[in-house]
């Protein structure tokens, strides 16, 4: 997606980290094997501009990078979940959906 950063290591996950103590920073778990991830890669695209003025957007192929979407899991005390939006402040997770449960209305909400 357009304005979305690639993350595809424990370093830029230790960085994104850090950032969300300076301004919203949302994270997207995305299969691309599975159907209902592109549903939601569908959904968040379609308000990819909004998103991305309104935090920092970061987009993780999850079966490329398996490893960096585990490290997500234990840094963020959140159970691991494909596809998956995690909204981070203040280097805490304080939005987390998956599957049929990812709206980019709903994170701009949170925001």
């Amino acid at each position: 997606m357009q304005g979305w950063n690639n993350l595809n290591s424990l370093q830029q996950l230790q960085e994104a980290i850090q950032l969300s103590h300076s301004q919203p920073v949302l994270l997207f778990k995305h299969s691309t094997r599975c159907e209902i991830s592109s549903m939601a890669y569908r959904r968040l695209e379609k308000l990819s501009n909004l998103l991305t003025q309104s935090c920092v957007c970061y987009y993780l192929d999850l079966i490329a990078y398996r490893q960096v979407s585990n490290q997500i899991a234990d840094d963020l005390n959140v159970e691991h979940q494909s596809p998956q939006v995690l909204l981070l402040q203040n280097g805490k997770c304080i939005y987390n959906q998956s599957h049929g449960s990812i709206y980019a209305q709903d994170i701009l909400d949170q925001i």
